[in-house]
């Protein structure tokens, strides 16, 4: 989900984006690498145990929520979701990976979840 997404973006190696941002001349690209190693040297600072104990605890829900919504308990799964996104929303680990994350910004295509906070947009979480 949300986590997982931004995990997985934080631990994208250098070499990716250099390869597949195209139309990004030399010196860019050295600054992009600069800025990339300090969000590598940021993520060190991150309790690495406390990001599995996130990946754990989505995969947990995520499978709840699934659980909930083939059930046919909608408005339950969406209740749970909603209680998930703001409970984690507020996590001092998040906070430090999106932190990280803004060392980032502006070098690289936005990334879907990069700058968003928890908000219910009204959409299902079954759907």
């Amino acid at each position: 989900m949300k986590i997982f997404a931004l995990f997985l973006f934080l631990s994208l190696p250098t070499v990716t984006f250099a390869q597949n941002y195209q139309g990004m001349g030399g010196a860019n690209m050295e600054n992009m690498m600069q800025q990339m190693q300090k969000m590598q040297k940021c993520m060190e600072n991150v309790d690495q145990e406390k990001i599995k104990a996130l990946e754990q605890r989505s995969s947990q829900f995520e499978a709840e929520i699934k659980s909930l919504c083939s059930e046919g308990k909608r408005d339950k799964a969406q209740e749970q979701a909603i209680s998930f996104g703001k409970d984690i929303a507020k996590d001092s680990t998040l906070h430090k990976m999106r932190d990280c994350g803004k060392l980032m910004k502006g070098m690289i295509p936005q990334m879907p979840y990069m700058d968003q906070e928890f908000t219910d947009t009204g959409d299902h979480v079954c759907d």
